[in-house]
């Protein structure tokens, strides 16, 4: 008796999002999720003062909270070759010998030191749900909403709006403590979860707009 194997299930199938439109991810069961991106704060350098006035202030953003979030720290090794070739092809520009030297032996120590060393960079994200609160009563009612396609653009522009100020109040609760968060468009979006979905690619800048760069870790 021949034995048939199963069918691969394709890659998409496991992933949990339906789709990303106007900085909103769509997830398979309805759901919706933001994305800010955080600068980070140097707790270490800060006064014993300093510390405690941002321990508290986090503790009073979390108990203001009625919903979930997520935290989400990404490390990845920083690719330094287009920095060394831009480097390298203002060598022959120097004015002077001393200069052009001086850059090289520059380019060679940045080499040997990526070379010995993991460079790493961090970033820093909170994941801010949206669950549409259900208009259907009986239990049989909401799996067929759960399972049906998503609503028409009168709903998704409402639940946009009630997500957005979710975004909007752990902002403001965020700075409170130094940080500063902003939302991440369509196409960051994109770019983070194609990186968080391959892993073994090296570091990338991701690319933002005025708003997000200025917020961005240092």
């Amino acid at each position: 008796m021949a034995m048939t194997a199963p069918a691969a299930s394709p890659t998409q199938a496991f992933v949990p999002l339906r789709e990303i439109r106007n900085g909103v991810i769509v997830m398979k069961d309805g759901d919706y999720r933001g994305i800010l991106m955080c600068s980070s704060v140097n707790f270490a350098l800060k006064s014993a003062d300093e510390q405690r006035a941002i321990t508290e202030g986090f503790q009073n953003f979390l108990n203001t909270l009625d919903f979930s979030i997520q935290i989400v720290v990404n490390s990845r090794k920083m690719d330094l070759r287009p920095y060394l070739a831009l480097l390298a092809e203002k060598a022959p520009l120097q004015k002077t010998e001393l200069l052009r030297l001086q850059l090289r032996e520059y380019i060679e120590f940045i080499r040997s030191f990526a070379e010995a060393t993991n460079i790493m960079t961090k970033s820093f994200y909170i994941v801010v749900p949206y669950s549409p609160r259900p208009t259907l009563s009986t239990a049989a009612s909401l799996l067929s909403r759960r399972s049906a396609p998503a609503g028409g653009e009168t709903d998704f522009e409402e639940s946009r709006v009630q997500l957005q100020e979710r975004l909007s109040l752990v902002a403001a609760g965020l700075a409170g403590t130094g940080v500063r968060a902003v939302p991440l468009g369509t196409e960051e979006i994109i770019e983070l979860l194609y990186r968080a979905f391959n892993p073994g690619e090296l570091e990338n800048p991701i690319r933002l707009d005025a708003d997000a760069a200025a917020a961005a870790p240092r």
